[in-house]
């Protein structure tokens, strides 16, 4: 990531220009006639023009706000480009502000074969305004008659009352981008830290000065009016396992420094240093005078922890007891209204559950910390340039003996230490009531982790009979929790995998430690197995990979440029027992692999072993790091081009 001080971003020269929109509606012909983007032809559609402009005004009601126009025109070129004619504009609501989208404005262009144009426009009645949770709201609007060759256009303008969050443009999306640009008006009463970020270099890098763009009462400044632009920018193409786009993306950030109170005259740094965030965060209402409120939770926690003898027995018994009886409302934060009216409500927030478990704990004499964090979505911090809302989650951190235990109580089939992956994304932030904060990592020692044993012995009759035991452990349980849960019951679960598998029926089952959280969960299966090749039934081929058989690789980009991101290690391993009966042999079988990526980063080996009628194989796949770099994704593409080849290989027996 390229960060640039603002103050040094610019040589000041005089200049009274305003914000270089481009015409709208001045679509030209070269722009109605295309059919491909000659850079990308597999692009579905292709920004012909993105422009946006910001800046700092004084409203109708004599307060600071902040207007950002934005103005859009987009070549669609194939059916699937039909997504961008759907906009959406976030707006942040307060309790007695909110954000507002006006003067939206839009049509779609079309032309007939015969050259005949005809431009239908965005009906006002088809702006739609949704509420998403106390804090956010959506504007959405579709654009109207979309063909292939249609050209969609519109504009809008956001006023906003929060004028310390001032945009931030994405010179790339996941189409490409002919023309990429974005104008800021910030008078000298402002002062804004900028970041660059992305592969991509500016061609418009500009600084000007605006003399006395910005008044209030008698009180004058001169504006910085910056430029910056990219053209032809490649589209961001988005692969499985990674963190939010918006830490990948090219893009330009602004982060508040310095400002002048308008009503005193006093000049205030907005820029602080971790002592300053603690210090408030330690005084603020929704955070640190929750954390105090011990006395009040004694009351619920008291019968919970009541027969239990050691600090490890105590916490999870109430990082059980908030998991069962406060459930998560879905919404993301770090402070709680009251950790007390959580209990009562059983209902809250991520901050209102989470300090709840942080306050708990102290309450039974844990030592316990809450940690700020940035979920995966919302991106990486900017440690440069502390900001308390860079953070959007906050979870538990238990201290017991000399070990530690990182908590999230929002989910009820989360075990005691173990995250969820949106909680794994680099460092979370400590803080104490009593000492400095400091970081950590997130990636945690958790990992995935499951083993399968098959025992199988064939049949006179073709058929294969034997068990299936699976054992899942950590993260991996989990997810396997989560997958048996969505059906009514453990019956309804097997049926319907039973439903899945080809060739194979199951007889009996046995799941168990489904709800003990802690321990790892098995699955045990007693299954028949059509193993028959199809019109020969002296032949039997047999593939063993019939549960979670890799058949698809994720990794298809010829380059990636951002790491892949697991969040955690993972470990699986399979090992099949076959007993043929006499007059059988081996015809074919698995070959023998072993392939290593670089630098200890994991592998994948398979073996195979046969003596009389008894054989055995055995596969083991580890990914040994959370996170691959862009230099490591060629061997982990390839990779994963052995395992696809790997488990599409049969073993054929057949009559001696």
């Amino acid at each position: 990531m390229k960060k640039i001080s603002l103050l040094a971003l610019f040589v000041v020269t005089s200049a009274a220009s305003r914000a270089q929109d481009f015409r709208y509606g001045g679509i030209t012909a070269d722009e109605l006639y295309l059919k491909t983007y000659k850079n990308d032809t597999s692009a579905r559609a292709v920004y012909l023009n993105d422009y946006g402009t910001t800046s700092l005004n004084i409203g109708s009601d004599d307060h600071v706000q902040i207007m950002h126009e934005r103005h859009v025109r987009i070549k669609i070129l194939k059916t699937q480009g039909f997504d961008k004619a759907t906009i959406e504009i976030p707006l942040r609501v307060r309790e007695q502000d909110e954000e507002v989208a006006e003067d939206i404005k839009g049509f779609t262009l079309n032309v007939t074969e015969g050259g005949v144009e005809t431009r239908t426009q965005l009906e006002p009645a088809k702006i739609f305004t949704e509420k998403n949770n106390k804090y956010w709201k959506t504007v959405k609007f579709t654009m109207p008659n979309l063909k292939p060759g249609s050209i969609i256009e519109y504009s809008y303008m956001l006023r906003s009352p929060y004028w310390w969050y001032f945009p931030e443009w994405m010179f790339q999306d996941d189409i490409p981008k002919l023309n990429s640009k974005y104008e800021a008006h910030i008078p000298g009463f402002w002062t804004f830290n900028v970041s660059l970020r992305g592969p991509y270099k500016l061609t418009t890098n500009n600084a000007e000065l605006e003399r006395e763009c910005f008044t209030y009462h008698a009180a004058k400044a001169d504006c910085s009016h910056l430029t910056f632009a990219i053209a032809d920018v490649p589209a961001f193409t988005e692969e499985d396992y990674m963190t939010s786009r918006k830490n990948f993306l090219s893009a330009v950030y602004f982060e508040l420094s310095e400002y002048t109170n308008l009503g005193t005259g006093a000049k205030i740094k907005n820029a602080k240093e971790w002592k300053d965030i603690d210090y408030s965060m330690k005084h603020s209402d929704y955070f640190g005078s929750q954390l105090k409120k011990k006395d009040q939770l004694k009351p619920y926690i008291t019968p919970v922890i009541a027969g239990k003898t050691t600090e490890l027995e105590k916490a999870e018994a109430i990082y059980a007891y908030i998991q069962k009886n406060v459930k998560w409302n879905n919404i993301t934060s770090y402070g709680s209204e009251g950790v007390r009216k959580t209990l009562d409500s059983h209902t809250g927030d991520v901050g209102d559950i989470n300090l709840a478990l942080v306050t708990a704990l102290s309450a039974a004499g844990i030592n316990a910390e809450a940690v700020l964090l940035s979920t995966r979505a919302n991106g990486l911090i900017n440690k440069l340039f502390p900001v308390e809302n860079d953070f959007n989650y906050v979870i538990a951190k238990a201290n017991i003996g000399d070990k530690t235990y990182l908590l999230d109580a929002t989910d009820p089939l989360l075990g005691f230490g173990i995250l969820p992956l949106r909680c794994l994304n680099d460092q979370g932030r400590v803080m104490s009531l009593d000492k400095p904060s400091y970081w950590i990592d997130m990636p945690t020692k958790q990992r995935k982790a499951q083993t399968s044993a098959y025992d199988f012995t064939l049949q006179p009759n073709g058929k294969l009979k034997g068990t299936i035991t699976a054992y899942y452990i950590g993260y991996d349980a989990y997810e396997k929790r989560k997958a048996i849960k969505k059906f009514n019951t453990t019956e309804e679960y097997v049926e319907n995998l039973d439903e899945q598998l080809t060739k194979t029926k199951i007889i009996s089952s046995e799941i168990t430690n489904l709800d003990s959280l802690n321990l790892p969960i098995t699955e045990k299966y007693e299954v028949e197995i059509d193993a028959f090749d199809k019109g020969n039934q002296a032949k039997l081929a047999f593939n063993p990979f019939f549960f979670d058989r890799i058949t698809n690789n994720p990794f298809k980009l010829t380059e990636r440029l951002y790491p892949v991101d697991w969040g955690m290690p993972s470990d699986d391993r399979f090992i099949l027992n076959m007993h043929l009966p006499d007059g059988y042999e081996v015809e074919s079988a698995p070959q023998g692999l072993g392939i290593s990526l670089p630098n200890g980063g994991g592998k994948f080996i398979t073996n195979f072993a046969g003596e009389g009628n008894n054989f055995t194989f055995s596969n083991v796949f580890q990914l040994n790091k959370s996170v691959y770099e862009p230099e490591e994704y060629p061997y982990l593409k390839e990779l994963y081009n052995k395992v696809i080849a790997a488990e599409r290989a049969e073993i054929v027996f057949k009559k001696k």
